[in-house]
């Protein structure tokens, strides 16, 4: 009797012990560096704040990398409950819903019984990643949106205020280049802030059919005079030594952060490193540039990043995880955390209210730069975004052809009438493959 009383409580034990057991979770994405650290630290966090679940947040690469990875493991059926996907991928990722890879994150709250208010939002971040219906497809992450980077102790020693029109920023690198800076301008993924964002900000069209938003039929236009004449004007200035390209994502960092150049265009999302790292001159991020020849005051910048989207093929009881995840990192407290760290933008409108009362911005002027500009005017078809098929790799297509404008290969106008042809045929080819 004792032996079998013995028995029975070690196995009720053991039962227990099993119960106990959390239900791991794979969450794949593509934040390196201090990112990934941050990134990490929400799935420690999470796993900290109960025991049902155990959130496993893995390095999977750059974004390309990521998203790639979780295609091939679908299809093999390794794939993970959540992966990262940068904002050019959502087109895809689109396409694959439909094709039931995906379930989408209006659904997933619902079934799961999880509260979640899509209204609170911020508009500009929403309105990305929603379908005709408005329903939100997959979750806002990291959301953040190009501004111009500025060495604000060598504009002081220059006796120049920061530039707010492109006519201003060349003659800002003239003084500088005179003062002996190596290569007073530079920028980063070119695509996103020369091409997608100065038509934005510019109100101008990259494609027909609301950018993509319209339907699989849409084409590229990006091509047009004003682009050209943005490219070409670039590529004038990189002859008189006062642009120097230096690679295709973040590359040109080191450029800005070791004072060779002094006016950076990029993500809003160096913040966190910037503070890190640059010690030997006080820093700033101003708007985007104006092209006064083109329009008289700007229209609004559009985000980067990446959203989270939840893969289908895992149990019910995971995805009530999944939704448990998203609603924890959705709070205010940590997406505040999140912005005021690394510099993207607070998805919603409670986390930016809660460091705007907190005094954040005030004690670090100019970190709210990305969220005004995104909010600056109500976006127009012109300016809510991109949604075109393939574009990671019309990506690509565009970078090989800025390359050859920067090389002296081509002028801008052939360069990006080839990236348009080019760019059209992806879109064909995307088009073809999802049955329309």
């Amino acid at each position: 009797m004792k032996n079998l009383l013995i028995g029975a409580v070690a196995a009720l034990a053991l039962a227990g012990a099993a119960q106990a057991a959390p239900k791991e979770i794979n969450f794949w994405h593509a934040m390196g560096g201090q990112l990934g650290e941050l990134t990490d630290k929400f799935a420690a966090d999470f796993n900290a704040s109960q025991s049902e679940y155990q959130v496993n947040a893995i390095y999977k690469g750059d974004y390309t990398e990521t998203m790639t990875s979780a295609i091939a493991g679908f299809r093999s059926k390794a794939h993970p409950h959540i992966v990262q996907v940068f904002e050019v991928g959502t087109a895809t990722m689109m396409a694959a819903e439909e094709k039931g890879a995906v379930y989408p994150v209006y659904k997933l709250m619902a079934d799961a019984g999880v509260e979640f208010d899509q209204s609170g939002l911020i508009p500009a971040v929403a309105a990305y990643y929603t379908d005709t219906e408005n329903r939100l497809l997959s979750m806002p992450f990291n959301s953040s949106s190009p501004v111009m980077w500025y060495n604000k102790t060598k504009l002081d020693e220059l006796g120049v205020a920061v530039p707010t029109t492109w006519d201003e920023v060349w003659d800002v690198a003239r003084k500088a280049k005179a003062a002996g800076v190596k290569a007073p301008v530079s920028f980063g993924w070119q695509s996103w802030t020369q091409i997608e964002n100065y038509s934005a900000w510019h109100d101008i069209p990259m494609g027909t059919l609301e950018n993509g938003f319209g339907g699989f039929e849409t084409e590229f236009t990006f091509n047009n005079e004003h682009v050209v004449n943005h490219i070409q004007s670039i590529a004038d200035a990189g002859k008189e030594g006062l642009f120097q390209y230096g690679g295709r994502r973040g590359d040109s960092r080191g450029m800005f952060v070791n004072g060779e150049s002094i006016l950076w265009i990029n993500s809003s999302a160096y913040y966190g490193g910037f503070k890190k790292d640059i010690t030997e001159f006080e820093f700033g991020q101003a708007m985007l540039p104006l092209d006064t020849k083109v329009k008289s005051a700007p229209q609004n910048s559009i985000i980067g990043g990446a959203t989270l989207w939840v893969l289908n093929g895992h149990d019910a009881e995971s995805y009530k995880g999944v939704a448990e995840f998203f609603k924890f990192i959705s709070s205010a407290e940590q997406q505040a955390a999140w912005a005021e760290q690394t510099g993207y933008v607070p998805v919603t409108t409670a986390a930016y209210e809660l460091s705007k009362s907190r005094g954040f911005f005030d004690a670090n002027p100019g970190t709210d730069t990305a969220i005004k500009q995104l909010s600056l005017n109500t976006p127009t078809p012109n300016s809510k975004g991109v949604r075109f098929g393939n574009f990671v790799q019309v990506r690509d297509v565009i970078n090989e052809e800025l390359e050859a404008v920067w090389a002296g290969q081509k002028d801008a106008k052939t360069a990006m009438d080839d990236a348009v042809a080019r760019g059209n045929e992806l879109l064909r080819r995307f088009q073809q493959a999802n049955g329309s």
